[in-house]
């Protein structure tokens, strides 16, 4: 341990800022820690950390201690340290795990540390130590060394899977670690089993070559009396699932008899373990064959998990009537606010019309295909938030498997599923019906039988248990779009209006968990109902606003949710006076109450943004306030962050207050139009100044709200921003980029989708505006041809050639040949609206000033036009006037051609447009 000593000096002040640091004092803890952080720049920190840690036994324990845990906080500094200080450290560390107890767990962390950043090849004395110290009488020492290679095989696996000298280490440990799961002590055997697992997912040859031992060894400690083993043996047999079903496919009925087995253990460490196996089996689609014939005896297993266990319900504490206990900050998780991006819907309808499988979800619902979405659609593990532990436990785990399996084998499970889950709905047991409502939440095969079921549901919301209703509202909810379906009236008074009614009662409950739950659930059927909500939101509304005075201030960020969703879905029928003068008043008194710098003032701007939107010229009593307020906390943030970047001591500003206050002055822009200009010629600082300097903001959600802005006041107040334009029109081009990172998409997105609005608003050839096509259109098109952009971004940037097109053909289309094909393939599922006419109506001016660029692309042009299904007047006048010139240019080429295309697309033009 020669080589390097300690100065004392600098020794006194690293202790005594330990020292110091056991303080409970915030003050004092935040000196502390700036001067811990200033310590990581003396080169020899870590080395008199190792020598505290080892070499001052008159020191108190929980001071050598927290040594050890600062330094496995800077373990990588070693990599950086000269050659002294880096031998000093290693023999420091492997002498302190040799002490106490206590300082022994400290060099254990740190060993563990320092061979993850060193890497095994470069400590091998280390790892022979360890292996040395597995044959030890000291049972403690065994253990201990034992723990370390746990963590270590756990924590990285390839670093130890290596050659060093010539031979491989895990040649001669793998047999030593199956020799050891044989030990008589408990631990060490679930320490053997547990570092053998973690080799299999990496394809460890070592492992491999011993994989029948390795098996055996799993078969034989299956019965294991200590549950610490069997749980590790379960996590052994999933991970070899994973990685080598084939080894496990010949033993699959004795394997699963285990697992079925230890999925009912009383240790639930174990029986999540289990359950887990079942999960990953039911996640590979190539083992299906495999596990189909288990489902008989899985399922209802997997159904017993879901039943909530005893610590469960000490930790949920869900049977007290609640409403007016305030809530604890601890429980209130942060929210994430991104910016609103703009996007289109799809046309669900049209890929059945061409033959094509239309993809439904788990529950029933359409699913949009998007690129970057896995190819099925399972249960996320949040959906699950609060009706559970926020943490993963066996009820979550086998609530996830049944999901799978209900994706993977849907009727054949429902067929398994029906009678037991009958006997759990119809129980006399809360906690049996409250597991069998969140099983039918999880199974997408049992739609058949909703008209039975959701009557069912309906009644239990008078549940006298609370865990009883928040379930219920929770399982409605994955069932809103089945009962808002505009079928029949009958299936409207019969499902839709009493799941509304029933609902509402839960937003109201005595309850905090049953709000939260029914709240949910509520926006969830706002969603899915749409406009068929227009006739009763009058009632809506009251209940909605009583909840305002109901409500603690956890679930108040729920209720905003609800009422924003509210206002998206019905759009202009809010405007109505009488709702107007409903919901108002307890927004405006909110809204006062709440200060600039307030978190909860954020998810009350985010729903105003849908308020205003949906109330349009019936918000302008309630506008100015807002505008101003908006402009000033706008004004605030940048002032804030230009302090912060010019200091960079500073903390890093919250943009989220940026973010939605953006968000609402587009909503004002998109709700007030032109009434919107009064209000920004008399408010100081300029609106218009401070979105200038937003769009040139660092942080991409701030310049993708700005840019949603400029679209959205291209539309209202034109006259306003065009002499800002310029300047505007400079930094919106420089961030349409074809290959933006991922946290730039929606930024680039609205940067896209403003291009097309603002050149709408300058007119036909406008002389300004037609400086800027040729760096638009060649930026655009190579986003629009980049195979792995995203499909919002293609679509986007699609409508905006077709706008550009359309005002400014004679520069456009020239470049028809590059993107016809494209644009079209872009554009064609996307469900008719204005922007896609404006769009579709440049693509046709476009193709009118140049015939020949769409020639290569005329089956993909044939079949956007088909797509539609109402094309303005004008548009479908367009469509007539090409086919038609397209048939009469060369009527045998053009027979020739049709001819070749799929026959849903020759049936339709000759039906609506006679070719």
């Amino acid at each position: 341990m020669e080589g390097w000593t300690p100065d004392p000096a600098g020794l006194q002040e690293i202790l005594q800022t330990i020292h110091d640091s056991t303080s409970t004092q915030n003050k004092v803890q935040e000196a502390i820690t700036h001067k811990l952080n200033a310590f990581t720049r003396v080169p020899d920190y870590i080395a008199y950390l190792s020598y505290i840690l080892t070499s001052m036994p008159q020191e108190d324990e929980r001071i050598r201690t927290i040594a050890g845990y600062l330094l496995k906080n800077n373990s990588r500094l070693i990599l950086s340290a000269s050659p002294a200080v880096v031998s000093f450290s290693k023999s420091a560390v492997l002498r302190a795990f040799l002490d106490t107890p206590t300082i022994r767990n400290a060099a254990g962390q740190d060993i563990v540390a320092f061979l993850g950043v060193l890497e095994p090849r470069n400590w091998p004395e280390c790892l022979q130590q360890l292996v040395n110290m597995l044959d030890s009488p000291d049972v403690q020492l065994q253990e201990a060394a034992f723990s370390v290679f746990e963590r270590a095989c756990e924590d990285y696996p390839r670093k130890l899977d290596v050659e060093i000298n010539g031979t491989r280490p895990l040649d001669y440990v793998i047999p030593k670690f199956l020799m050891l799961s044989e030990h008589q002590n408990a631990k060490m055997r679930s320490h053997a089993v547990a570092c053998l697992s973690y080799f299999v997912p990496i394809g460890c040859q070592s492992l491999f070559t011993h994989i029948d031992a390795f098996i055996a060894c799993l078969f034989k400690r299956a019965s294991d009396e200590d549950p610490g083993v069997r749980r590790h043996v379960c996590q052994a047999l999933v991970l070899l699932l994973a990685a080598r079903p084939e080894k496990l496919m010949p033993e699959m009925a004795n394997v699963a008899e285990y697992m079925l087995y230890s999925t009912k253990d009383k240790n639930e460490s174990v029986a999540l373990e289990a359950c887990e196996f079942w999960l990953t089996f039911a996640e590979d689609p190539d083992l299906a064959q495999y596990l189909l014939p288990l489902l008989p005896r899985v399922a209802p297993v997997l159904l017993d998990c879901m039943i909530y266990g005893e610590d469960d319900l000490l930790w949920l504490e869900g049977d007290t009537e609640d409403t007016s206990v305030p809530d604890k900050e601890q429980d209130i998780k942060p929210r994430h606010y991104g910016g609103k991006s703009h996007g289109f819907e799809r046309d669900p309808g049209e890929s059945q019309a061409n033959g094509e499988e239309a993809k439904r979800g788990a529950y029933g619902e359409e699913k949009i295909d998007d690129d970057e979405e896995d190819e099925e659609d399972y249960l996320d593990d949040d959906e699950f938030a609060d009706e559970m532990s926020t943490e993963w436990n066996l009820r979550k785990c086998a609530a996830a498997a049944l999901d799978v399996l209900a994706v993977r084998f849907g009727a054949s499970l429902m067929n398994v599923l029906l009678e037991p889950l009958k006997v759990k709905l119809w129980s006399s047991e809360w906690l049996e019906r409250e597991s069998g409502i969140l099983a039918l939440g999880c199974i997408d095969a049992i739609e058949p039988h909703l008209s039975t079921l959701i009557p069912y549901l309906i009644n239990t919301l008078n549940d006298p248990k609370p865990l009883v209703r928040s379930i219920t509202c929770w399982t409605l909810g994955r069932y809103a779009s089945w009962c808002t379906q505009p079928i029949s009236d009958d299936h409207k008074n019969q499902f839709f209006v009493p799941t509304m009614e029933g609902l509402l009662r839960m937003v109201l409950d005595d309850n905090k968990r049953v709000q939260e739950a029914g709240c949910s659930a509520f926006a969830t059927l706002e969603e899915d109902a749409g406009p068929e909500l227009v006739p009763y939101l009058e009632p809506v509304l009251r209940n909605l606003v009583f909840a305002f005075e109901k409500y603690q201030h956890k679930n108040m960020l729920i209720l905003y949710d609800a009422v924003g969703t509210l206002a998206d879905s019905v759009g202009r029928a809010l405007s109505n006076p009488a709702y107007v003068d409903i919901l108002m008043p307890p927004l405006t008194q909110r809204w006062s109450k709440l200060q600039d710098d307030d978190d909860d003032l954020i998810p009350l701007l985010e729903c105003l943004a849908s308020v205003t939107i949906a109330m349009g010229a019936a918000f302008l009593p309630y506008a100015g306030p807002v505008f101003q307020r908006c402009t000033n906390i706008v004004h605030h943030a940048l002032l804030q962050y230009q302090a912060y970047q010019q200091n960079s001591d500073l903390d890093e500003p919250d943009k989220s207050f940026l973010v939605v206050s953006l968000d609402l002055l587009s909503g004002l822009a998109q709700g007030l139009g032109s009434n919107l200009d009064t209000l920004v010629n008399q408010t100081q600082p300029s609106l218009l100044q401070l979105l200038t300097v937003c769009l040139k903001h660092p942080q991409a959600p701030v310049r993708q709200s700005a840019y949603a802005l400029v679209g959205d006041l291209a539309m209202g107040c034109f006259g306003l921003l065009r002499p800002h334009l310029p300047a505007i029109m400079n930094e919106l081009i420089l961030q349409l980029d074809p290959e933006p990172k991922v946290e730039f998409i929606s930024a680039c997105n609205n940067a896209a989708w403003s291009v097309g609005e603002v050149a709408l608003r300058y007119g036909r050839d406008d002389p300004e505006f037609q400086q800027w096509v040729n760096p638009l259109i060649s930026r655009l098109i190579p986003i629009l041809l980049h195979p792995k952009a995203p499909r919002s971004l293609h679509e986007n940037a699609a409508v905006s050639i077709g706008r550009i097109g359309l005002m400014h053909p004679d520069l456009v289309s020239l470049h028809l040949p590059e993107f016809a094909s494209a644009w079209c393939q872009a554009l064609y599922e996307i469900r008719d609206n204005e922007e896609k006419d404006s769009a579709f109506r440049g693509l046709c001016t476009l193709v009118q000033k140049n015939p020949a660029g769409v020639a290569k692309s005329l089956l993909w042009f044939c079949n956007a036009i088909i797509r539609w299904n109402h094309p303005s007047a004008e548009l479908n006048a367009m469509f007539q006037q090409l086919l038609t010139g397209f048939k009469n240019h060369d009527a045998d080429g053009w027979t020739a051609q049709v001819q070749t295309f799929p026959p849903i697309i020759q049936e339709r033009l000759a039906a609506r447009y006679g070719v």
